[in-house]
């Protein structure tokens, strides 16, 4: 099974954490992608219905090894946010992110992942073209998927959304990252009915790195620089570059029938309860 590490982190709530990852020249996977890979070559289309903008994919070499890089768009500005519908993918982006996580398996391409989503967009055209569908499938196939999966939750790291593409093998997140069941925000909106509550709530969630690191959610927490990664990207894709080269290396050592079952065992033990 992995053998989880821990970064020491700052004694910081989950707001403090929530107001470094909307800083709005907080790094994106458009600045990590040219810092950390090689000759990356994008991939369009599910071969279904079309594009989705809010994820990116394709093939790409890390450290000489051929990849398949899937990853939610961030924007900075508002008519990249636009583009990418605020990162809010549409059913056929997660259909686009299983046809390349096939076409990875068939090669023995590894899968590297990144998550930055506050959830999926659940807007009418998206349910009538299948939005849950289209998740559930994603999470039921990358469970079984015959080659390395490795997820990094880079902001936020929201509800459905966010699983189907972090169901793997290894899932890191940045020292200021939030995953969640569900945003602050949706918590707040449907807990008090008051959405402007949501720091409020992210305190109440338990969603930071630290938070999951002790739950077994998150396997590897990867150090920001001083104030957040928006005051020193480069660092930033070195930290997250040295992290991806290890994990692949590991993981493309173990034989297939072991990686499953590890991947099984991992979801199966995540949990915790009190009676």
């Amino acid at each position: 099974m992995v053998e989880r590490t821990v970064m020491i982190m700052s004694n910081m709530t989950a707001t403090q954490h929530l107001e470094i990852i909307r800083e709005k020249n907080r790094p994106t996977v458009n600045d990590y992608i040219p810092a950390i890979f090689n000759h990356f070559t994008e991939l369009h289309g599910d071969r279904h219905y079309g594009d989705d903008a809010a994820i990116l994919s394709g093939i790409a070499t890390l450290n000489s090894t051929p990849v398949t890089v899937i990853a939610q768009v961030k924007g900075r500005n508002l008519e990249e946010n636009k583009k990418s519908n605020f990162s809010m993918p549409h059913p056929e982006g997660y259909r686009k992110a299983l046809r390349l996580a096939y076409q990875a398996e068939k090669f023995h391409r590894p899968v590297i992942c990144f998550v930055d989503t506050p959830g999926a967009f659940c807007g009418v055209e998206a349910e009538k073209r299948g939005q849950g569908e289209a998740i559930a499938k994603n999470i039921a196939e990358f469970m079984t998927l015959k080659t390395p999966v490795i997820s990094v939750v880079l902001g936020e790291g929201g509800s459905g959304g966010a699983l189907a593409l972090a169901v793997c093998d290894e899932l890191a997140m940045l020292e200021h990252a939030l995953y969640s069941v569900i945003s602050p925000r949706g918590f707040a909106s449907i807990l008090w009915k008051d959405p402007s509550r949501e720091k409020e709530a992210a305190d109440l969630m338990k969603i930071t790195a630290d938070d999951l690191y002790n739950f077994g959610v998150c396997d590897k927490i990867i150090a920001e620089p001083v104030g957040g990664a928006h005051t020193d990207p480069a660092q930033t894709a070195d930290n997250i570059s040295e992290y991806l080269i290890s994990a692949v290396e590991r993981l493309s050592r173990i034989d297939i029938p072991t990686l499953l079952d590890n991947r099984y065992k991992k979801f199966r033990k995540i949990g915790m309860f009190s009676e």
